[in-house]
């Protein structure tokens, strides 16, 4: 459930009506949730709510785009959303695993908030594991996108324009029946649900991934980013990819503090 915060304008903030609305998945490196925070800190996006809902591990933190000292004691919570009406974007960034079996109810939540607040289309950001690819998958790009059918019909030939690559569907049974195809999204997390929950629902919806693994995935937001900024065009592109995305202060410390020098 949305709830609005007074910094956001109160009831006005939650009018989305027309929007895209930007949701990470929490999936394989956090990828998605890497790509959200460029896009959040980039554009310098206005928090306008939180996602009130008990699917997700309650947590507590500072302003994860501090920048100055005069901001940076403000909290912030597992699910919050943000939005910029000058590009008719509206941001939900997830920032807790889920718990157990809570997937399908959150799904339902997110669905009925998108169909109540009226925003146009979802772009769900996410990846899979890259050591799970099958033959075909491990050709050319590692980036996939998925439409809805609904949202095929308004932009299925803009991703024909991109040359971009949609995520193949893999044999259910390998080996014993390669007739039958299945869409498969190991690591993914919510993805898959929330992409079969949207096409039955009638809502326009885009799954864009990138195969990765654990580790440092950094590199893995940046192609991210910058495969979503070819369709929306949020921020002009430049021939160093990289340095037209502005990185947030909580980065720092994304791998925790450094060695103690009385180590050595």
């Amino acid at each position: 459930m949305f709830v609005p915060c007074d910094r956001g304008g109160g009831s006005a903030s939650s009018d989305f009506k027309g929007f895209t609305l930007l949701v990470p998945a929490v999936s394989v490196g956090n990828v998605g949730q890497l790509a959200t925070d460029l896009v959040i800190s980039t554009l310098n996006m206005t928090k306008v709510g939180y996602f009130y809902t008990d699917c997700l591990v309650p947590m507590v933190g500072n302003n994860p785009y501090a920048t100055a000292e005069e901001n940076s004691m403000e909290l912030s919570i597992n699910a919050e959303v943000y939005s910029l009406p000058s590009k008719k974007l509206v941001v939900l960034q997830i920032r807790s695993p889920f718990i157990k079996n809570k997937y399908r109810p959150f799904c339902e939540t997110l669905l009925s908030w998108v169909k109540s607040s009226k925003c146009a289309r979802v772009v769900l950001l996410s990846s899979s594991h890259a050591y799970q690819r099958d033959d075909e998958q491990l050709l050319g790009t590692p980036l996939r996108y998925l439409l809805t059918p609904d949202l095929e019909k308004a932009v299925g030939g803009l991703m024909q324009e991109l040359n971009w690559k949609e995520m193949e569907k893999v044999a259910a049974y390998p080996g014993i029946n390669d007739t039958e195809k299945v869409l498969h999204i190991p690591g993914g997390g919510i993805t898959k649900l929330l992409f079969t929950e949207s096409c039955s629902k009638g809502i326009q919806m885009a799954v864009l991934l990138k195969f990765c693994s654990e580790g440092d995935n950094i590199p893995d937001a940046f192609a991210l980013v910058n495969y979503l900024n070819e369709w929306l065009q949020l921020v002009k592109s430049e021939v160093n990819t990289s340095s037209q995305w502005k990185i947030p202060s909580s980065w720092r410390l994304l791998f925790g503090n450094g060695l103690p020098p009385a180590l050595f």
